[in-house]
């Protein structure tokens, strides 16, 4: 199992990359810079386990907290809101 890297209140980074294959991680997020909300546990790779593959070791999976407005530069709402988005480590880089 690999160990988390972050901790909740550390700025990180998405990999701006566009794999082929399964991908978990949300296109619109890519390149996006947010703050880790909590460490859920770790898990199998879900990206390698859709090639058939054991997806170990298991990767540690994130909550990361974005500012909405950040994401979407023409959003509308509240100044404050965010998106919440579950996150595996290996897709995430120091801010």
């Amino acid at each position: 199992m690999a160990e988390p890297r972050f901790r909740p209140g550390d700025t990180v980074r998405v990999m701006k990359a566009y794999p082929l294959g399964h991908v978990r991680t949300p296109y619109y997020i890519r390149g996006h810079t947010g703050v880790i909300e909590r460490v859920c546990g770790s898990f199998p790779n879900p990206e390698e386990l859709a090639q058939m593959r054991d997806g170990l070791p298991a990767q540690p999976l994130y909550r990361v907290r974005f500012m909405q407005n950040e994401v979407w530069p023409d959003y509308r709402g509240n100044p404050a809101d965010v998106v919440e988005i579950e996150i595996y480590q290996h897709w995430l880089e120091p801010a």
